[in-house]
């Protein structure tokens, strides 16, 4: 079997092989009909049944001129063939955009965008950044995370639940251009959970038992980022 492969200057999207076999079952298609539609419709005659046998198994992905195609002949938009996007440029080709339509859309030239995605570094402007989360419809997590700023709001969160959380309420409210009244009702709930699972548990001999404490307060500080979006979901922010 050939199996068609991308240059490696052009790494490949998350690609969600069970969505497109669940797809293509539910079309009533066969490997070979899709192979076919990509070849005739989209100018790939590289495509075989056996590669979309193998895109399905997890043995090769899609390029991103594959992927399209691939949404084209299944009739679903490229977001549905892949798995959680977490770079810029997984995000962009979920979307199924070009790298010339997010850089005119956030206001940048083609090549300073296009650096920008091979480094995988954000460096725009907020008001960039605001447009970035527009064109490719961020979630705030997603904005935070592909703007390279994950790692100082785990620093900020780490630092609200283990010492006074009001003193970040703005420092975080600003990293994430959200509201005060939501910011705080996130952290002052993750410390009331964080400050209670240190609480050590009395033995029969007057002493305390923090081995399991001190391991559960790790993995609360390990996933903080984490707990911080799900407690904004789940109050509604």
């Amino acid at each position: 079997m050939h199996v068609h492969q991308q240059s490696a200057s052009q790494p490949t999207p998350p690609f969600d092989a069970p969505a497109a076999r669940k797809l293509r079952t539910a079309l009533g298609m066969g490997p070979e009909h899709v192979a076919y539609g990509i070849r005739t419709s989209f100018g790939m005659p590289h495509v075989t049944p056996d590669l979309i046998v193998a895109w399905e198994r997890g043995l090769a992905s899609p390029g991103n001129g594959e992927l399209v195609a691939l949404a084209g002949v299944l009739w679903c938009s490229p977001g549905e063939l892949v798995g959680a996007p977490r770079s810029l440029r997984e995000h962009r080709v979920a979307r199924g955009l070009a790298p010339e339509d997010v850089a005119h859309a956030v206001g940048l030239e083609l090549l300073a965008y296009v650096r920008m995605e091979e480094a995988d570094e954000w460096r725009g402007s907020e008001r960039q950044s605001s447009a970035l989360a527009g064109v490719l419809e961020l979630t705030p997590a997603d904005l935070v995370s592909v703007t390279g700023r994950e790692p100082k709001l785990a620093e900020m969160l780490r630092g609200a639940v283990t010492t006074r959380w009001q003193t970040y309420v703005r420092p975080v409210g600003k990293l994430l251009t959200m509201e005060r009244r939501t910011v705080g009702h996130a952290l002052r709930a993750l410390h009331t959970e964080y400050q209670g699972r240190l609480a050590a548990t009395p033995s029969w001999g007057g002493r305390t038992v923090s081995a399991d404490a001190d391991a559960a307060g790790r993995d609360f500080l390990d996933r903080i980022v984490d707990r911080f979006w799900s407690t904004i979901r789940r109050d509604g922010g």
